[in-house]
This record gives structure tokens, sequence and C-alpha cells, in this order.
């Protein structure tokens, strides 16, 4: 099992430090340094001003949001990424959420599967430098009845294949993701749940596309925190505001992928209940609801042989790339986490 790094969202007030970390990553030997994007900073020029400072990680985009590009101008950057990069660039895609998709792009959030295959099918051509035409529900190139023909893209990629990963949550979008994609990008994974969870459906569609999981990166992103296991509670504690946005927050009350996951893994009551209470304004009041062993159970915490033991469950569920968040609010705390990151997988006999 491979390590992560996730830098999250740039423009967050900690933008020296992100490049920092990602240079220790890359020091480290971490694998990847993921960057994220929503409704401020965008992922293609963090990736551009990381890749042009490290010498070895891989860079990748967790997510670029399928509804703020065309599939043609994500073939473009993803290109121009790799071939800037020296082949060390993997594409996460993802469809955001209703109120990203609709509020900030004016997208409609319809039918995000058949959106999702057909994206990924005119980016892979696209890749291929064949001349792209593509007749589909949601996108058709060239327009029919104008001036537009056939182009291909002049720009040569560094790889013949760019890695191409799709964030997923539910079954069905896990499916589908085993079936056209190299990996999948998760969140809130619990080792004990990730095979009911997630990795059955990405069999699945590999399955059914005649593939097997070998090869296919399963790539959870998990938050770490890095103190003596007598102080969990309070590590777990700093990660309730996290959970109970996404549980309770990101989405509307009929459509909200996380609070979904939580169901499946058990957590019934609690989800509904950290969903009324945020919903309503309470957010304090959801953080408090959420579950000590909700965060416990989707997050590193504790001594590097505590996060040992953690990885090894992990790497037994499946996990081939397990990628780290690291908690802290200065610069060394988030250094600290990452070097621990790095021991504990030594420690686990994973490195």
């Amino acid at each position: 099992m491979k390590l992560g790094i996730n830098l999250g969202y740039w423009g967050a007030g900690m933008d020296g430090d992100n490049l920092a970390v990602a240079q220790e990553a890359d020091r480290l030997g971490y694998a990847v340094c993921w960057a994220a994007e929503a409704y401020g900073s965008d992922g293609a020029t963090v990736l551009s001003w990381v890749a042009a400072q490290t010498e070895r990680i891989d860079v990748g985009s967790a997510i670029f949001q399928i509804p703020a590009r065309t599939p043609a101008m994500t073939a473009m950057t993803a290109a121009t990424l790799d071939s800037l990069s020296d082949g060390r660039f993997r594409l996460g895609l993802g469809v955001s959420g209703p109120q990203v998709s609709e509020g900030w792009y004016g997208v409609k959030f319809d039918k995000p599967l058949a959106r999702t295959r057909e994206y990924v099918e005119i980016v892979r051509k696209a890749m291929s430098r064949e001349r792209l035409s593509y007749e589909g529900q949601h996108w058709t190139l060239p327009l029919p009845g104008g001036p537009g023909k056939p182009l291909k893209l002049t720009v040569h990629p560094k790889r013949e294949r760019v890695p191409l990963y799709i964030a997923a949550i539910g079954p069905k979008n896990l499916e589908q993701t085993g079936e056209i994609a190299d990996g999948a990008l998760l969140i809130f994974p619990a080792a004990e749940h990730l095979q009911e969870t997630a990795i059955s459906h990405l069999r699945a569609g590999r399955e059914k596309a005649g593939l097997t999981m070998e090869g296919f990166d399963v790539c959870p992103t998990l938050p770490i925190s890095v103190g003596e296991d007598k102080d969990v509670a309070a590590l777990a504690d700093t990660f309730r505001p996290y959970t109970a946005l996404y549980v309770g927050g990101m989405g509307s009350r009929k459509q909200n992928f996380y609070n979904q996951l939580a169901r499946r893994m058990g957590y019934e009551q609690a989800a509904t209940e950290i969903q009324e209470k945020y919903l309503a304004g309470e957010k304090d009041a959801a953080a408090a609801a959420v579950p000590h062993q909700l965060i416990d159970s989707t997050t590193l915490l504790g001594s590097v042989e505590r996060i040992a033991e953690r990885m090894q469950a992990y790497a037994a569920a499946g996990v081939t790339t397990l990628t780290l968040s690291p908690a802290g609010f200065t610069l060394e705390e988030r250094i600290a986490a990452l070097r621990a990151g790095t021991e504990a997988l030594e420690r686990a006999g994973l490195a």
C-alpha cells in the first residue's frame, strides 16, 4: 500500500504551508499529492504550481468538477499537466453536488451517472488524439448543422494513458467507476465496512467490463492526527465539525451522498439527527451528535502504533493508496503528521 497527501482547497489560510507540505511529502516518498476545488481555488493552477516545485511525487486532481469544464477542456488540461509534470499527473473527476453544480456553474444536476460516463468517454477519446466526434445524450461533437468539424488534440501527453479516477460514494456510481476508471477516490472510508460499502461494488463494475481488481487503485482519503492513545477522544472531537458538515450539510435533505453513506455504515439514527440539526442552523449541536466511533473509524488518530494497526486494516480491506489529510494549525504539526504516516506504514510492514 502506498501513501498520498491531500492538500484540500488552496486559499484556506495555509497557502505557503501547502507547498511546503507537498515538498516534504515528495522528500518522504509519498506517491501522489492531490488538490481539490469547489468554488474557490481551481485545481489545475494549484497542481501546476506544485508540480513545478517537486521532483518525484505525482500530482492529481481530487477532483476536477465535471460541471466546471467541457470534457474537451479537461482533456486539454490533463494533457498539458501530464506534459509539464513529465508524466506525473493523475486525473480525478467528480460530479460535485447539486448546490455547486446548479448554484455556481449553472449546470443542471441530473443523470450524474450517464453524464459521467459520456464525459469519461470523450476525455479518453480526446486524449488518445483521435479526431473528436461524439453523439450522446449530454454532448454532441461537433454540433450538427454548423461549421464545426472533428478536431484532434495537438498537445501530446507524456504517457499514452493518463490514470483516470472518479470520486464515488453511492453503489451505482462505485460500480460504474469500477467499469470505466483506473481508480476510485473515496471519502469517509471505514476499514470495517469498506468491502460492503465500496469494494464489492467496484469489483462488480470491473467484472462487468471483463476486468479484475488487479491494477485498479482504491484510494480513500483519511484525516490524520497524531497524539497519545489516551487522548484519542479529544483528537476525534477536533473532527466533529468536519464530519457534521459532510453528513449534515453537504447536500440537501434528500440528496446528501455522505449522509447516505453514514446510514449504510449503520448510523441511521445519528445521520438523521446530525442532518436535522445542521440544516436547522444548529451546527454545534450537529457536531455534538456525531458518534465518536464514526469519527474514529474514518480517521487515523493516536500514536504511530495505533495508526499502523489501522493502516493494516485498510490494506487488508483492499486499499492500494491511502491518502492522508494531515490535521494541524501549524506547518510543524502537519509535517509531523506526514512523517508519522511514513513511520506507521513501515511499522505496519506495508512500505
